[in-house]
């Protein structure tokens, strides 16, 4: 089986690569990954892995950017320290969630429900329970965000946010009323926050709201331009790899 592994503490992913060989000598680590940039690169250049080990926090960012801007289809074992991340990794390919340390028993485990898995579904069928489990933890999702204005903290409802923008590690909300706001969190705290169902990561800078979007442009090399009903800082581009999900996250069929 041809794995690769995602991780940027170098002890770790070299244990757990110990681990996979000396657990089956037919295991095969295509390469050992640190960063959301050569994941991707490495992703869209190469033949997909049988399996994906994949740490969360990694060091120039979050994993979940890779799955968002490379249509993987490559079943997903996360390894990770935390916890918190388990309702994102049930929107990926996820077949398993081990927490840190990683010990041999954790790792044959989670190989073994990959195998039942593979074996009883088919890829498409293991998609839809994931998509139902993320559905069911929906309740999760805030109504309203407290942001700050000034001296004062504002309850803001989130079905009055137009945008979310980074910019310089600071977070900006605008309204579809053209209000301006800041909150005190990362945009990928905020994704976790807010129904997949309304909001859509359009990009690294970008979370926006469908009730904004008042138009969609084609762009070269089949990227689109989403407009707003407001005005943004800078034009939000979607990837081609995430173009034909956007699309269907639009007409209600599909997204993240």
């Amino acid at each position: 089986m041809k794995i690769l592994i995602i991780e940027d503490e170098i002890n770790a992913a070299k244990e757990l690569e110990r681990i996979l060989l000396n657990q089956d000598t037919t295991h095969e680590v295509l390469a050992i990954l640190d960063s959301v940039e050569a994941s991707i690169d490495f992703l869209e250049r190469k033949n997909p892995p049988d399996l994906i080990f994949s740490d969360i926090q990694l060091a120039d960012g979050m994993c979940f950017e890779i799955y968002r801007e490379v249509p993987v289809k490559s079943p997903i074992i996360f390894c990770t320290a935390y916890d918190e991340y388990m309702l994102d990794a049930l929107e990926t390919n996820a077949v398993s969630y081990i927490l840190k340390p990683i010990t041999e028993e954790a790792v044959a485990k989670a190989i073994e429900k990959f195998k039942r898995l593979k074996s009883a579904f088919e890829p498409a069928a293991t998609t839809r329970s994931i998509e139902k489990l993320g559905q069911q933890l929906k309740y999760t999702y805030k109504k309203t965000l407290l942001v700050e204005q000034r001296e004062k903290i504002i309850p803001l409802p989130v079905s009055d946010i137009a945008y979310l923008y980074l910019e310089h590690a600071v977070i900006k909300i605008a309204t579809l009323k053209g209000q301006q706001y800041f909150i005190t969190s990362t945009l990928d705290e905020l994704e976790r926050m807010l129904d997949p169902e309304s909001f859509y990561r359009a990009n690294r800078q970008f979370i926006i709201n469908r009730l904004a979007i008042a138009s969609i442009e084609r762009f070269f090399s089949r990227k689109l331009i989403s407009k707003l009903v407001v005005e943004t800082p800078e034009t939000i581009v979607i990837s081609k790899a995430n173009s034909s999900d956007f699309l269907r996250w639009l007409e209600g069929v599909g997204g993240v």
